[in-house]
């Protein structure tokens, strides 16, 4: 039994080896897999993308979902007594909780698989999903130079994870006050988007968007004229949900340069993978 609460909870021979399972799940492998078996689940009624294909990857591997809302984790019983009882039942628990701290704890208690479906500082599926659809159109995506366009958040921090995990570069271009720590930083997204291949962006916060902090974001939105600066055969990917106006402009969403819907199609298998690996480790 393995979870994934973080990036780091996994090696790269791990990461390969969960790419290789959705290889194989795509093939037809893995067919009622999951039959009799039971995953819960905790997501807020926002979630879109992560909540459909995990729970329509459970299905078509013949297994069953029971969904709750993630306050139902914060009422007054004990985590402990909580997972007490799920152990007699769940074969999983997939969670989409703010505090990462709920699921370290869940951790110590449960005796079926944990895994994070995105807290309030990573969202460790969702840069899976994306590094995987990477290995299908580069010949070794380690060697591409990543930009990341946005403030250090939940995206932003598991960008980070991802690339001292895989060993891929990793350049951050953002107001100077959202700045990640060790990350190669650059102020100027003209300057640092020049001999990038991948660009990544995060849709801004309500904080960012007050009328006061916005002035700072404006020199901060990936353009196609911007996006021509890149590499050659560079790649526009922002984290969904994005915002035509704001982090991304409307031309760029519109161009070649853009990957975002035919991307995120993997996160079906990868999630299944995922939950794969971590019953059979």
């Amino acid at each position: 039994m393995r979870n994934l609460i973080r990036l780091r909870d996994y090696t790269k021979n791990d990461v390969q080896e969960i790419f290789h399972i959705a290889d194989e799940l795509q093939a037809g492998k893995y067919k009622d897999f999951l039959k009799g078996k039971t995953f819960v689940m905790f997501f807020p009624d926002s979630s879109i993308r992560t909540r459909v294909t995990f729970e329509k990857g459970i299905y078509l591997l013949g297994g069953q979902t029971i969904l709750f809302p993630p306050a139902t984790l914060d009422k007054k019983e004990k985590l402990e007594d909580v997972i007490g009882y799920l152990n007699n039942w769940a074969d999983g628990l997939i969670v989409r909780h703010k505090d990462i701290s709920m699921l370290d704890e869940i951790s110590i208690h449960a005796n079926f698989p944990i895994i994070n479906a995105m807290t309030d500082i990573n969202h460790p599926c969702e840069i899976l999903s994306d590094l995987y659809a990477l290995s299908k159109i580069r010949t070794d995506f380690t060697k591409d130079k990543f930009i990341f366009v946005g403030t250090s958040g939940n995206i932003g921090l598991a960008w980070k994870e991802a690339s001292k995990l895989m060993g891929f570069s990793l350049t951050q271009s953002c107001p100077i006050e959202y700045k990640m720590q060790d990350v190669d930083y650059i102020g100027n997204l003209k300057e640092a988007i020049v001999g990038k291949d991948i660009v990544c962006t995060d849709s801004l916060s309500p904080d960012s968007l007050s009328s006061d902090k916005l002035k700072g974001f404006r020199n901060y939105q990936i353009t196609l004229e911007l996006m021509k600066s890149a590499n050659n055969k560079a790649i526009l990917n922002p984290c969904p949900p994005f915002y035509r106006g704001e982090e991304v402009s409307a031309d760029a969403i519109d161009s070649a340069y853009f990957v975002g819907y035919s991307f995120k199609k993997h996160l079906l298998e990868i999630q299944q993978a995922i939950i794969l690996f971590s019953i059979m480790k």
